[in-house]
């Protein structure tokens, strides 16, 4: 063992004085005894570089101070085989605090390049890969108890054999213990609230995929759109055009012509003035496209009662990079969507496992009610009674972005109107006091598209590490700790281009992104570019 190596081992043992026979080195954590779990491995990693893997966001190279990094396997079940590891950095880096990252997709994997971004700012950090390896669900065969442990149990089980490693190496349990994900992390952030709300004080919920069940059948619904005849499927050369005329139709609903679309909610675009009346193009579409768009801007309905299963997608963001390429259309025109895959791989392998089940034969009556039977309970974060969490201090912080194609923003305002009704009519505690939804222009998954994007979001690597007033993780620890709610985010980003093949250099701006249902509202003069120009302001939604 190097010099370096022994005395970064040194200094992850030197917290604070110890009760006798209390104090444990790195390596000696391998012996700890754990509740239902074990310790597989703990090594000493001596400060240096960390090159973070290949990924869909690919963090930044980080210097990292030494740290202890712990693996370990829960086994709540005899069919469960939980991973998870514990970074710890070493006693003079160490900022006294916990926090846990959240999954994407379906997991199966352990998000290094995350716990690295949480080492790097002084963080004991964990995360797990949810109870199987592989990006598949196929998983799911066979096996419930799996199933379940990536619903919600890996990620509370990691919590809590987590807070046993950093309190035993360093002699003091966390002050305060943080949960950040998004997407399928985001799911997981609101079922910690809403089942484990003992687990962490301080919480943010990106793009949630909270409403997995429901959300899935939108996929299938829209493939099934897209693939209804010969005709259906909306070329990727399309759509430019349907993004110029619902940005055309909506953009100065917010007071400023930007190729922003503030609020969706507040446009009518009509999808009917694109189309064809000659021949087909790339600026039109035929019939069979246009109820295929109609249904996707809709959303899935149950055939049975009319009920909308799922908010449909927004206009605006249809071309922007990330968006509908390739959650609903893909640039060659084969294989298959992402929001496709998710929804029919669900369907085969959690709800009939069954590996050949086509997607042609759903219900979305029948079928949707053996989904929500059989997988809801254990995946679907929907429960809208968050006093528990509310009652011990925690607090939460959502955001969503508008141009979101792979998850549609409209369910995280459903979520967030339903805790809002349920606590304010039983309680009359304002939502606010514990609990903010921040919905974002422009924006796609969790980060991308356009406009102001970047606020500490982007794979956990915002603009600014420790200003509140600009980035979200700051914003919670200053809720958290001090009690000052954000009442907006300075986010940054670049405006929107005129078209998907404008070659003009991006214009970097500003703007607030507020408390939802407040909206960033310019003033009627200065620059369009800059947070200074708008208000948080609420006004009623356009009928």
């Amino acid at each position: 063992m190097s010099n370096r190596v022994i005395l970064a081992s040194l200094a992850l043992a030197s917290v604070i004085p110890a009760r006798a026979g209390a104090q444990r080195t790195c390596e000696g954590l391998s012996t700890l005894t754990l509740s239902g779990a074990g310790i597989t491995s703990a090594t000493v990693v001596p400060a240096g570089t960390f090159t973070p893997p290949p990924g869909p966001v690919q963090a930044p190279v980080m210097s990292l101070p030494a740290y202890c990094r712990v693996q370990g396997v829960a086994r709540p079940t005899g069919d469960s085989e939980i991973r998870f590891e514990v970074w710890l950095p070493d006693a003079a880096s160490w900022n006294g605090k916990f926090e846990q990252i959240g999954n994407g997709g379906y997991a199966g994997s352990i998000l290094s390049a995350g716990l690295a971004s949480r080492v790097a700012l002084g963080y004991a950090a964990a995360a797990t890969d949810d109870g199987h390896v592989g990006p598949s669900p196929s998983f799911a065969i066979g096996h419930p108890e799996k199933v379940v442990d990536f619903g919600h149990r890996a990620v509370h089980q990691t919590a809590v054999q987590a807070k046993v490693i950093v309190a035993a190496l360093y002699n003091r349990a966390p002050t305060q213990s943080y949960f950040f994900g998004c997407s399928d992390g985001g799911r997981e952030a609101l079922m910690e609230a809403q089942r484990y709300p003992e687990d962490f004080t301080g919480i943010i919920a990106g793009a949630p995929a909270n409403n997995w069940t429901r959300l899935l059948t939108a996929g299938v619904w829209n493939w099934k759109a897209l693939t209804e005849s010969p005709g259906s499927a909306i070329p990727a050369a399309k759509l430019a055009a349907i993004q110029r005329a619902a940005v055309e139709a909506c953009d100065k609903a917010d007071g400023l012509e930007d190729g922003l679309i503030e609020d969706p909610r507040r446009c009518r675009f009509q999808p009917s003035v694109l189309r064809c009346t000659g021949a087909d193009g790339p600026d039109c579409l035929t019939a069979p496209q246009l109820a295929a768009l109609e249904k996707i801007y809709r959303g899935p309905m149950n055939p049975r009662t009319g009920e909308v299963i799922y908010p449909g997608a927004v206009p605006g963001t249809e071309a922007l990079p990330g968006t509908w390429v390739p959650w609903l259309a893909t640039r060659s025109g084969t294989g298959l969507p992402l929001q496709a895959w998710f929804g029919t791989s669900f369907y085969s392998n959690m709800v009939f496992e069954d590996s050949t089940w086509d997607y042609r034969t759903i219900d979305f009556d029948r079928d949707l009610a053996l989904a929500l039977r059989k997988a809801g309970s254990a995946l679907d974060s929907n429960d809208p009674d968050l006093r528990r969490f509310r009652d011990r201090g925690g607090k939460l912080i959502q955001y969503h972005g508008w141009g979101d194609a792979a998850i549609p923003a409209g369910g995280s305002i459903e979520y967030y109107e339903r805790v809002k009704a349920t606590l304010e009519r039983s309680q009359g505690k304002p939502v606010e006091d514990f609990y903010r939804l921040f919905m974002v222009p422009g924006m796609s998954h969790c980060a991308g598209g356009a406009g102001p994007n970047d606020f500490g979001n982007v794979g956990l690597f915002g603009v600014d590490r420790s200003d509140p007033e600009r980035d979200v993780h700051a914003a919670l620890e200053r809720w958290v700790e001090k009690g000052v709610a954000p009442d907006r985010i300075i986010a940054a980003g670049t405006r929107p281009s005129r078209s998907p093949d404008d070659t003009a250099a991006a214009v970097k701006l500003t703007r607030p992104i507020c408390p939802y249902p407040r909206t960033a509202r310019y003033r009627g003069s200065g620059s369009g570019d800059d947070a200074g120009s708008f208000v948080c302001s609420e006004e009623p939604r356009s009928r």
